[in-house]
């Protein structure tokens, strides 16, 4: 009789099992990782990131747009110091190439942010300028008509500040800043609020209307009009940049591991 070694039965799974990575007792094969990545609510942040790669994989930036960027993230963080720098990398387990990879591709973004939307800011803003126009206004509430009444007479005779009654009577958090409230959007405020203002001038007061269960006293107190500066430029780009980003999410859809098996 021949003597022989027992050899483990290797199946089709064990073939196709491959590990990638161990932390502590765990080993992580690769057909975990789609599984841990929803569990862990990391897969949306992938996706996203993936999409973003593949949008400025035509696009470059210089060395020196690089060590700029690198720079700028050093001011950003008061990291003045060589001292200071190389212990912020260590502490992040980056090198200054990693850094330097990882601003890069910050720039590359503006970058096709830029070219992608620059010239569609224009008609975009005045789309949405009604949004953006700010305002500051006076605004005293309370649940009862006779008061509201009262007090909006007071303001009107000059017999008491609207401030100081704001702070003895209204009965919302507006009280704690004698009733002053904004600058803010004039599409935030509730729709009766923001219709009153849309429709005043600075320094008129609106006799007191009923809003769900209050009676509002209202005074625009100042109307500032969106322009289209160089941060609003800004901001707008972004905002197009995050519709069309989340319109590239939705059309990913669910995930499903592919079939790694070679076909029959």
């Amino acid at each position: 009789m021949t003597n022989s070694i027992a050899q483990p039965h290797e199946t089709a799974t064990n073939r196709n099992v491959v590990k990638l990575f161990q932390v502590g007792d765990k080993v992580v094969n690769a057909h975990e990782i789609l599984p841990l990545l929803e569990r862990y609510q990391l897969l949306p942040q992938l996706i996203r990131e993936i999409i973003l790669d593949q949008a400025i994989s035509n696009l470059s930036c210089s060395e020196s747009e690089q060590q700029a960027a690198v720079e700028r993230f050093f001011q950003h963080y008061n990291l003045t110091t060589q001292e200071q720098q190389q212990t912020w990398l260590q502490s992040q387990n980056l090198t200054p190439e990693k850094l330097k990879e990882r601003v890069g591709r910050s720039v590359l973004l503006d970058k096709f942010k830029i070219t992608t939307w620059n010239s569609k800011v224009e008609s975009y803003f005045m789309s949405r300028k009604a949004s953006l126009d700010q305002v500051m206004y006076s605004l005293l509430r309370v649940k009862d008509i006779g008061i509201a009444q009262e007090l909006y007479f007071r303001i009107k005779e000059g017999e008491k500040s609207f401030s100081d009654l704001a702070r003895e009577y209204s009965q919302g958090l507006e009280a704690h800043t004698n009733g002053l409230v904004g600058p803010m959007p004039l599409s935030k405020p509730h729709p009766v609020i923001a219709k009153l203002l849309a429709v005043s001038q600075p320094g008129q007061m609106r006799p007191p209307t009923r809003l769900e269960d209050w009676f509002v006293i209202v005074r625009l107190e100042k109307y500032m009009p969106a322009q289209l500066d160089e941060s609003m430029r800004r901001h707008l780009i972004d905002e197009l940049f995050e519709t069309w980003l989340g319109q590239q999410l939705r059309q990913v859809g669910p995930l499903r591991p592919l079939d790694a098996s070679p076909s029959a």
